[in-house]
């Protein structure tokens, strides 16, 4: 077959099929022109999930008939002042859009600049241009796409229903908005109610409006400011406490200079910072504006731009760890904190009902039931057993203590401990529920990462070797790692076919059982590949031993230890999740106890 040259249709058709994905593609591309016209208003509107019809209109600078005449044509934008390709400032700079979704669709643009008497219209069809014709419209420009891949049928049996496309435009108006705070928002169609999102004040409390706006009142009421700045790159943005997390990583909204991104390097990043914090399962929620040089990243990789590449990833991976733990460090209390109103929705009351004839307006007190002679044994037990409490949980003379030196403090002093495994302490405005397991594992963590860091864990030597006998897989599984273990003061050698002499321990857990530690650890090892890094393999050895050295459900504490725990929490930076990402605690402010008790 010989070589031709492929119609221009037919090439702005290929193009199209980068470009223009599905409606939410071409939503994207035109709000992303708004926004580079210095629009302050963008309106969105969509009908049939966007295949029917899709239209754009803002108050940006608009375009001259000469401009607009050019703008539908491959390869043209006034988003580029010269061919350096790495000084892009604005969010589009290729010039497909509009000839890709003219060659698929219905496309009318009218547009006023300010210079010019009144506005001019233009329609594509097919890739069919028309003539430019005078128009009405005071300011701005107005897109219409209409019956959107009628041209190219084949692409339409690809598209999802109109739920599930109309869900994908939210989501990119959404990031969008996220992206540029100043700018109003709304957005409408047959598949919604309007949604509008204001312009928000400049800076760093416009930008959290705007996320809470987004993203919910939950989201501000856990979001945790996050900046880091070196070299010229600066991270900053909002994530939100260990205590909100989702169930996937749709939650995390990422930007590189005002372009929303979905980029690896900074999921991984964020999974990093939060790796001390969450359970494996769970993924935190949180908004991330990385700025740097244009010149220090490439936006030109994919033809969607929705991914980036950088001259210095490290440097952008590391500002991102360091922001995050820095600022979940900062605020490591009080997002344990948080988890009070959710706790407070488990309290259901439980009362019995009056007799319906009595009204409490014309009578001071309820008749009593009537009931036979038989029945008041059974009246009586109830009654008495409601008074049967129990042996104490724990030794409560503490409140023979001074409670003046602790109250004051920001976990209170204990006052008793329930079932062996919580510790109930009053504060100066409420309470406060301690998991004493979880609380003294995060402590036990921080000990041993401090003590790794500075000169090494401290090992005992036990006196007796312990045996541990386990399949031959797993023996040589934890013999490959015993240089790791031993890192961490753990010293074993190989007993024999299935059998893991155990030599030395970390002090740091005293008396512990050497079996369980290393069946837990090889169950971890079994996950691991070579990719994960030696820190986060370390960490996760860290934080099984510290499981296993911690205090644990069950064990009846002492007055002065309850106290001591809850000092030792004070002092511990994030204390208020266990490194299984668990709330350490629990606080309840004393109003919202006189709300359950109507007192509020």
């Amino acid at each position: 077959m010989p070589v031709r040259q492929l119609p221009e249709q037919v090439v702005n058709r290929i193009a199209a099929g980068e470009v223009v994905e599905r409606p939410a593609s071409v939503v994207k591309e035109l709000v992303e022109n708004a926004i580079d016209a210095g629009a302050s208003r963008i309106d969105v509107f969509t009908d049939g999930g966007g295949r029917r019809r899709i239209g754009i209109t803002d108050d940006g600078g608009g375009m001259t008939a000469k401009d607009l005449s050019l703008a539908v044509e491959r390869h043209a934008t006034s988003k580029l002042d010269d061919e350096d390709l790495l000084q892009i400032r604005t969010l589009g700079f290729r010039g497909e859009a509009l000839p890709s979704i003219g060659s698929v669709a219905r496309l009318s643009i009218t547009t006023r600049h300010a210079g010019e008497p009144h506005a001019w219209a233009l329609n594509v069809e097919g890739g069919e241009k028309s003539g430019i014709m005078p128009a009405a419209l005071a300011h701005g420009t107005r897109v219409e796409v209409n019956d959107l891949f009628y041209a190219t049928p084949a692409r339409l049996k690809f598209l999802k229903t109109d739920r599930t496309e109309a869900e994908a435009i939210r989501e990119v108006v959404r990031r969008l908005a996220m992206a540029r705070p100043e700018i109003a928002f709304t957005l409408a169609g047959e598949e919604r109610a309007p949604v509008t999102w204001a312009a928000a004040l400049p800076g760093v409390a416009g930008r959290l409006t705007r996320l809470g706006d987004i993203l919910g009142a939950e989201f501000r009421s856990h979001a945790i400011e996050v900046h880091a700045e070196r070299e010229g790159v600066v991270v900053a943005g909002y994530a939100a406490a260990p205590a909100l997390t989702k169930a996937n990583a749709l939650g995390q909204y990422l930007f590189v200079n005002g372009r929303p991104v979905r980029d690896k390097l900074i999921l991984g990043a964020v999974r990093g910072a939060y790796a001390d914090y969450l359970p494996r399962d769970r993924h935190p929620v949180l908004a991330l504006f990385v700025t740097l040089d244009p010149r220090e990243v490439d936006a030109n990789v994919h033809p969607a731009k929705t991914e980036v590449r950088f001259r210095n990833a490290g440097l952008v991976r590391a500002l991102i760890v360091h922001g995050l733990k820095e600022g979940l460090a900062r605020e490591g209390r009080r997002t344990a904190a948080n988890g009070g109103e959710s706790a407070l929705s488990s309290f259901r009351p439980a009362f019995t009902p009056r007799p319906a004839s009595w009204d409490w307006r014309q009578s001071p007190s309820a008749p009593m039931p009537s009931f036979d002679g038989a029945a008041a044994p059974a009246f009586a037990e109830r009654a008495q057993a409601a008074f049967d409490v129990g042996a104490p949980s724990a030794d409560v003379r503490i409140e023979s203590q001074p409670v003046g030196d602790f109250v004051d403090r920001p976990l209170g002093a204990a006052r008793t401990q329930i079932h062996e495994t919580y510790i109930v302490s009053q504060t100066r405005d409420g309470l406060i529920i301690v998991d004493q397991h979880a609380a003294h594992e995060r402590i036990v963590y921080e000990r041993l990462k401090a003590s790794l860091a500075a000169n090494g864990v401290q090992r005992q030597i036990l006196l007796i070797p312990e045996i541990v006998e386990m399949d031959e897989a797993t023996v040589e599984r934890l013999l490959e790692r015993s240089e790791e273990l031993t890192s961490f003061g753990l010293a074993i050698e190989s007993f024999g076919p299935g059998a893991v002499a155990v030599r030395e321990t970390p002090s740091l857990l005293g008396k512990t059982n050497a079996g369980g530690l290393l069946r837990d650890l090889s169950e971890h090892m079994a996950e691991w590949d070579e990719a994960l890094p030696l820190e986060r393999r370390l960490m996760h050895v860290a934080a099984t031993m510290a499981c296993h050295g911690s205090v644990r459900a069950g064990r009846r504490l002492r007055p002065e230890e309850m106290n001591a725990l809850l000092r030792e929490m004070e002092d511990t930076p994030n204390s208020g999740q266990c490194n299984h990402g668990r709330p350490t605690y629990v606080e309840l402010k004393l109003s919202d106890v006189e709300k359950l008790f109507g007192r509020r």
